[in-house]
């Protein structure tokens, strides 16, 4: 029975009835004896023709039902289709629901603690390079910029990976909080000992090649220096990046605001400590205890594949243990570039150091936090199923000035440049660091710089996350590595070209090339 003679046959139905109603009403004075039953039959029929008409309709759409399941309608597609796009705006809602406010304030407090950070390292430098083991061991300088930097990026890139997993729900429950540290901090283990490994062979190989004298009191202070100092931070500092993100998440912050600033400004301040202790204490052994630091050695060496046996097994680590040491390793070759720069500047341009540390570590702090969110924005569409057209090549005006969504971030990261410069610049001064006197024209050029600086690493970082995207590569552990390498490669060129300027127009402070 087809659904329009049904609505046909209920529409004469409903007249009928409709009559016989005003035809009892009308009469219902005059209703007694069997004119009461009469209309109680009535009522009855009326009943009995509803209920069939009804179970006719209820089997009609079960058939429709039935066939609907077979073949899709039209209509279900309108909605799933209406459906998908209700989400999608929701979805952008969700990309905007944090204000230009919340973001600046969520993000300056961690960058300025980041900066103090770098500042504190750099005033520690000053005080630990006249310590016995800095001027006997000299191959320490080499270790500690090669040892920073490595270690760095992967305290980055620990807290990027945490951030991403927390933003898509993956450390909402005991069991998969304990799945992520335990993994990501034996990740971290094995990472750390090997990259503690190259940096101090790195340290030894260009500590020989000026004179062709090799110690091999000096070769196993480094080499066990490095390990235990790698291994000793990463473990710290791994604890507190999964404190910060937990409490993060509790108090309703974005861990990629505040993760990787927090990471950078403990990373750099607590590993220089802890290098410049461990290979003191060693230093002062070698005449009592030289054997220390060989037994230190094999220790760190023989426990690493336990650290990589354990990150194996984690399916949250699996990968980056497989594909993950390409970026650190190609870091530190880029690093080495920005090493020979500072060489070379910092014989003409004494004031250069202190600023070193800041300007690259103000760069690559702040390209962290915009390639973090913008992979924690991948991960997220691809979580959802919401995945729209990636355009890998980007003009800058769409990096820097469409509205909303990156390019937001990115304005709200360079408001910071020039106020974080200042106030870092003035501490510096204000505690009678460095060897440079702050005249308007130097604050001038530096800020220029650093402002440049930021510019180019922001754009590389928003080419570079969508680019390891589309090829499959996972921008929470291969990105930020690079980053902070081509930041300190960019700042070291640009800050000495700002102090050879200096020199050049004769901005009248002596301290610049003392």
């Amino acid at each position: 029975m087809s659904h329009a003679k049904i609505q046909e046959d209920y529409y004469e139905y409903s007249k009928l009835r409709h009559r016989k109603l005003k035809k009892s009403s009308s009469s219902l004075n005059k209703m007694v004896g069997l004119g009461s039953d009469e209309l109680f039959v009535s009522n009855i029929a009326d009943i009995n023709m509803e209920l069939e008409i009804s179970s006719e309709d209820e089997s009609d759409d079960n058939e429709r039902g039935d066939i609907q399941r077979l073949i899709p309608s039209v209509n279900s597609e309108i909605t799933y289709s209406s459906g998908k796009k209700d989400s999608q705006k929701s979805e952008a809602k969700n990309a905007d629901d944090e204000s230009v406010w919340s973001i600046s304030i969520q993000m300056f407090i961690p960058f300025l603690l980041a900066g103090f950070g770098m500042v504190a390292a750099s005033l520690l430098l000053d005080v630990v390079q006249h310590w016995p083991v800095y001027q006997v061991v000299s191959e320490v300088y080499i270790l500690v910029p090669a040892l920073l930097g490595l270690k760095g990026n992967l305290e980055m890139t620990l807290a990027s990976r945490l951030s991403t997993q927390a933003n898509l729900g993956q450390m909402d429950t005991k069991k998969q909080q304990w799945t992520l540290i335990v993994g990501n901090l034996a990740l971290i283990q094995c990472q750390a000992m090997v990259v503690g490994l190259l940096a101090s062979l790195a340290a030894v190989s260009l500590g020989w090649v000026p004179e062709a004298h090799f110690d091999i009191h000096h070769g196993l202070l480094l080499c066990a220096s490095a390990l235990v100092t790698a291994s000793v931070a990463s473990f710290l500092l791994g604890l507190v990046m999964v404190a910060v993100i937990l409490l993060s998440r509790q108090m309703n912050i974005n861990p990629d605001n505040v993760a990787t600033p927090i990471a950078a400004s403990l990373g750099d301040l607590t590993t220089l400590a802890l290098l410049s202790w461990i290979a003191s204490l060693l230093y002062n052994a070698i005449d009592y205890a030289p054997w220390i630091a060989p037994m230190l050695i094999v220790f760190c060496v023989f426990v690493t594949p336990v650290w990589g046996y354990v990150a194996a097994r984690n399916p949250f680590t699996k990968e980056v243990l497989d594909y993950g040491w390409t970026p650190v390793i190609s870091a530190m070759l880029i690093s080495s570039l920005g090493g020979l720069i500072l060489d070379y500047t910092i014989s003409s341009y004494k004031g250069i150091a202190v600023f070193q540390l800041v300007i690259n570590g103000v760069g690559g702090n702040l390209a962290a936090v915009q390639a973090s969110r913008i992979s924690t924005s991948l991960h997220k569409d691809c979580h959802t199923g919401i995945q729209g057209t990636l355009n890998v090549c980007i003009s800058p005006f769409h990096a820097f000035f469409t509205k909303g969504g990156h390019a937001r971030t990115a304005r709200v990261l360079l408001m910071m440049v020039i106020p974080g410069h200042l106030i870092f610049s003035y501490t510096i001064s204000y505690l009678q660091a460095g060897h440079t006197s702050f005249t308007p024209i130097f604050i001038m050029i530096y800020l220029i710089a650093a402002m440049l600086q930021v510019i180019l690493l922001l754009y590389i970082a928003q080419l570079m996350v969508v680019w390891m995207w589309t090829r499959g590569i996972d921008p929470d552990s291969s990105a930020i590595p690079y980053l902070t390498a081509i930041g300190d490669l960019i700042g070291t060129a640009l800050l000495g070209i700002a102090f050879h300027i200096l020199y050049a127009i004769g901005d009248g402070d002596s301290d610049v090339g003392d």
